[in-house]
């Protein structure tokens, strides 16, 4: 019987990926663009990049788009069902003949991660995300949508945070931290009036990158540094056992896959977020995602196909990180 070929792409805020394995797990292609989440490039750029890095991937390949048996999307920014006929627009531009299915790129993550092909993905990043399928498939969510929604766990929710309590230092609500000369000398203010004003008027742009002050200055000591650290992990920790609710799996062994730079803390952070989680699931694993989320499209293409995934799992991510490092 000859072989089935599957593709797999990973549209986000900073890059998208594409790749192409075969129905034994074997990577036969990999492609990297620049951005391909609407948010930031809008949707008719979006149809260019999937354009692109598909003639990328299948000329790596070797293959047709017609040889093509099943695909997934895993889309940054795939929010709502009402944004679903805008992005399958852009997929159906690529002449697939074989079935697709578009996701948001938290729930590839988790397919890429997950062991047994179902639990918890949680993304901690810039912003915040959590998903989660249950063996039957079924999915819960959080909106993703961050601090407006009151959901918080990424690096700007975390530096918003900061940027609080150093106003409650000034104003003599709160105690000192050292966050405040920290910040004063990302921005170069003058004072902590100047740092306020600044950031109010908009001289002063809050970023996530500044959220790695926050984790020195709580390496070095500072308890409200700290303290901003914990919180975080435990407001995610909540999203986690919200979907965990949803699912009704409090009762189960599962993983909860972690994507996003703010897990490369360490256990300053997945400590309490694990706490947090074991409260509700005290079987829950945490495990950090080790393949790029790509693998998670491929699976959702295979699974489209009517290919079970699970015993090819391993021998797919294994099979993902050589041909990354041989290329």
């Amino acid at each position: 019987m000859p072989s089935q070929y599957f593709l797999g792409l990973d549209a986000g805020g900073t890059k998208t990926h594409a790749m192409i394995a075969n129905d034994t797990g074997h990577v036969l292609g990999f492609a990297q663009e620049g951005p391909g989440n609407w948010q930031s490039v809008g949707f008719d750029n979006q149809r260019d990049v999937f354009k692109s890095i598909t003639h990328q991937v299948l000329g790596n390949a070797g293959l047709h788009i017609k040889q093509i048996a099943g695909a997934g999307f895993g889309i940054g920014g795939y929010d709502w069902p009402s944004q679903s006929e805008a992005h399958l627009a852009g997929v159906r531009s690529l002449g697939l003949s074989c079935p697709f299915e578009i996701a948001n790129d938290s729930v590839i993550g988790l397919l890429a991660g997950a062991s047994q092909g179902w639990g918890i993905a949680l993304v901690a990043g810039t912003g915040n995300n959590c998903r989660g399928r249950d063996k039957n498939g079924r999915e819960g969510r959080i909106t993703g949508e961050g601090e407006l929604f009151g959901e918080f766990g990424g690096g700007i929710e975390m530096v918003y945070k900061a940027i609080q309590v150093i106003s409650h230092e000034w104003s003599h609500r709160g105690p000192a931290t050292s966050l405040s000369p920290a910040f004063m000398k990302i921005t170069g203010s003058k004072s902590l009036f100047d740092l306020l004003e600044g950031i109010d008027l908009g001289r002063y742009e809050p970023k996530a990158s500044w959220v790695m002050s926050i984790f020195q200055s709580a390496h070095e000591g500072d308890s409200v540094a700290r303290g901003i650290i914990e919180w975080s992990a435990r407001e995610l920790g909540e999203s986690a056992c919200a979907v965990i609710r949803q699912l009704n799996i409090e009762n189960y062994e599962f993983d909860v896959v972690l994507t996003g730079s703010i897990f490369e803390s360490g256990d300053i952070y997945i400590d309490p977020l694990r706490e947090t989680i074991h409260k509700l699931a005290s079987q829950a694993k945490l495990v950090k995602l080790e393949a790029p989320p790509v693998v998670g499209a491929v699976i959702i293409g295979m699974q489209k196909a009517g290919l079970g995934t699970a015993p090819i799992h391993k021998n797919l991510i294994e099979s993902t990180k050589a041909f990354i490092i041989d290329h």
